[in-house]
């Protein structure tokens, strides 16, 4: 009898365990209609656990607000999250795990380069796809899958017209991951929109992910031309060895980022006043004064003990953009993967989710899988983010 009641009591461990890291212990039955079963993909440890953690969380306090509320037309959602380590083969193989318990519908993943793989097999698959983060447009070649957060494109214009437009500066330094799709992806439109916005570019400087750890030689060339703003479109991982390695110089420009520079503040044995006055652009603010962002950022500090960033309110948007898109097209848990997919992309492109990111017009899409909305600026004061 005691070993029975031990092995009952590692068992309950074991599921206890893993319902508390984002994963639903119940497998679906083939053809069954008791939940749509939506799987997540996101790094929630490595270097990119920043994104991965506040995505997964975010997407969990949607999921708990719709069940509570009596679920999406009446069926509730099992929620499974993988981490993949910002890794694109064990993000494929997460892909294989949650194919394997039931999945219907894919949310994630969260960075672009994972994504990107994953993305080669939803199209097999035809399983619909929403990622809160990957911005490359080479996560929407294939027409399953939509993004939540801006295109690199998109990003790369609306930061040159930001700069233009509030005259932060005219002479602009770059600093850029060549060797990265979405550093050099933000980074050739932002050139291109600079030319329009008659912004002088004084040096461009690209970096690789062998050689990340030193940008001394990059910020001598952008000091020696006289950049004013040092443009960094790239994750806070190297930002914050480019601001340490600018202080040591004495150099001391208007730094600008974009989404990837959202997580700074929270760098291990990172000197955070160095990052006073940096910019970025995101769409979300967690001081925004609106209902529905205090009501999000009151229960995520609730259940997480932290502030939400913005990789935490695409995340919680996508999961309702799913609800959105399920509600218009009329799809139910007993329809096949291919048929839920057919389902919600049709009905993607005739919904407005009014979400925490899409401003005051609310967030739409193209049949491309892009999305519209509108970007913000947000600066560090004091140690925290501000929206501007």
């Amino acid at each position: 009898m005691k070993k029975v009641v031990s092995v009952l009591l590692v068992l309950a461990m074991a599921v206890s365990c893993l319902a508390g890291c984002g994963g639903s212990s119940s497998k679906k039955e083939e053809g069954s209609a008791d939940a749509f079963y939506i799987g997540g993909i996101g790094p929630t440890t490595g270097g990119a656990a920043i994104y991965g953690k506040a995505a997964q969380n975010g997407a969990q306090i949607a999921v708990d607000e719709i069940n509570e509320a009596g679920g999406i037309n009446g069926y509730k959602i099992e929620y499974n999250f993988q981490d993949d380590q910002h890794d694109a083969e064990k993000s494929v193989n997460a892909y294989n795990t949650l194919k394997d318990w039931g999945m219907q519908i894919l949310y994630g993943t969260v960075t672009t380069t994972p994504c990107i793989a994953v993305a080669d097999k939803t199209a097999q698959d035809n399983m619909f796809q929403i990622t809160p983060s990957a911005s490359s447009t080479d996560v929407i070649a294939n027409d399953n899958v939509f993004q939540v957060c801006f295109t690199d494109p998109n990003q790369g214009t609306a930061s040159a017209q930001y700069i233009a437009e509030t005259k932060l500066a005219s002479k602009i330094g770059i600093i850029y991951d060549s060797s990265d799709v979405y550093s050099s992806g933000i980074e050739a439109k932002f050139v291109e929109e600079a030319k329009n916005q008659k912004l002088e570019i004084v040096s461009e400087e690209a970096f690789t992910a062998d050689s990340k750890t030193d940008f001394t030689t990059q910020l001598q060339k952008a000091q020696s031309a006289g950049a004013e703003l040092v443009f960094l479109p790239f994750y806070y991982q190297e930002a914050s060895i480019v601001l340490t390695q600018a202080n040591q110089m004495g150099y001391d420009p208007i730094f600008f980022g974009c989404d990837g520079m959202d997580g700074i503040l929270d760098v291990e044995n990172f000197d955070t006043s160095l990052a006073e006055g940096l910019i970025l652009l995101t769409p979300f603010t967690a001081d925004a004064e609106d209902e529905a962002t205090q009501s999000f950022v009151t229960k995520y500090k609730e259940a997480y003990g932290d502030t939400p960033n913005q990789f935490a309110a695409d995340g919680y948007d996508a999961i309702y953009t799913i609800k959105a898109a399920i509600e218009k097209s009329g799809v139910t848990p007993d329809m096949s993967v291919s048929d839920i997919c057919e389902g919600l992309k049709g009905a993607m492109t005739e919904i407005t989710v009014q979400g925490l990111t899409g401003g005051d017009e609310g967030l739409t899409w193209e049949a491309t899988g892009e999305v519209s909305k509108q970007p913000k600026a947000m600066k560090i004061e004091n140690g925290a983010y501000v929206g501007m």
